[in-house]
Parts: C-alpha cells; structure tokens; sequence
C-alpha cells in the first residue's frame, strides 16, 4: 500500500492562512498597543515565534508585507497608470487619486506605523524607503508637467498621510483627495516665459 498523495493545494492553503493570521495579528497588536513584538504577535496570531521568522525571515520582512498588504488593499499597482499616461496633469490626478486611496485604506494601521518610524528603527527603515519612492514619483511627475521645479517637493508633501490624514479628518475622502488635488493645480502653473526685449 502506498501512502497518501502529499496535497500541494492544501499545504499552500494552510501557509497563506497562517501567513493571514500573523499579517492581521501584526496589524491588530500595532493598532491597539502601538508595538509589533515579535513575542506578541506570535501569540496573538497563535503561532510559534519561529513561524512568525519562517514567515517573514525578520522583522523588516514582516513590516515590509504588512505595507505590501496595505498596498495591495489600497490598490497602489495603479500608480502605473499615472506614470504611463500621455498627458502628464491626468497621471498627476491619477497619482493623487491612488496615493489617497491607499492611505484611506487603513488609517489606523498607517498612522501607528508612522508614527512609530520614529522610535523604531525597522519601522523607520520600511517607513523611509516608501517615502523615497513616493519622493522619486513625484520627481517624475513634475518633470513631465514642464513645472518650476519646487513642485516636486510641493507633491511630495500634499500626497503625505500626515496632509491626507489632516484633511480628512474632518471631511469625506473625496473631498480631502479633491482638496490636495485643488492645492497641487495652484501650484503646478508652468513659469513664465520670459519676453525678448
């Protein structure tokens, strides 16, 4: 008699769960104790620490999935869109509209994962390298609209958390989007052209 066909499908099932199980205990425990404790996570996700580091490697491999989720779920693979986009003020709202988005997906998790980069150096390192990103889009984006070149910087600060949480908290998302959108179009005037004398 042979013994039972090892199941793939099934082992893979039971990975991602566990994988979901630390991700959503990592977001819990941040949320509620502003701390992600490798020792507390792994209890909140009823896992063994050595699952929570077979998972993820180390804690930056853990921080830098929970992002990637956040990410996923705030549906930031458009960004794409805004960098392909012919006319360059449509990938601007584009980029505005996707940025917002993902920062309103979780705002709880984002605003103690901020606000923690500045306590803990993994979170800062995760933290700093996705803003560098957003900083290198922004710088794209500006140069593409043909705009004094502090725009860039103007984008890179309109499209942070710390505004789109700011604006949003005291109206809707769409507003707050349509405000940093409103700011942005002030700003992105090309310069003038100088006349010949």
């Amino acid at each position: 008699m042979s013994p039972r066909p090892y199941d793939m499908g099934r082992r893979r099932e039971l990975v991602d769960d566990t994988r979901a199980r630390i991700l959503q205990a990592t977001r819990d425990l941040l949320v509620a104790e502003g701390t992600v404790a490798m020792n507390s996570i792994a209890r909140r996700a009823d896992v063994s620490r050595a699952t929570v580091y077979y998972q993820f490697g180390t804690k930056l491999g853990l921080l830098e999935a929970l992002c990637d989720d956040l990410a996923e779920r705030g549906r930031m693979q458009r960004l794409a869109e805004a960098f392909s986009q012919p006319d360059a003020r449509v990938g601007l709202r584009i980029f505005v509209e996707v940025i917002a988005g993902f920062w309103a997906v979780d705002r709880d998790c984002t605003r103690r994962l901020r606000g923690l980069a500045a306590v803990d150096p993994d979170v800062g390192q995760v933290i700093a390298a996705r803003d560098e990103r957003r900083r290198a889009g922004a710088a794209v984006l500006a140069a593409r609209l043909g705009v004094r070149p502090e725009f860039s910087s103007i984008l890179y600060t309109l499209s942070s958390f710390e505004v789109f949480d700011s604006l949003a908290a005291d109206q809707p998302i769409t507003t707050a989007t349509a405000t940093i959108q409103a700011l942005l179009d002030a700003s992105s005037t090309p310069p003038p052209t100088e006349s010949p004398d």
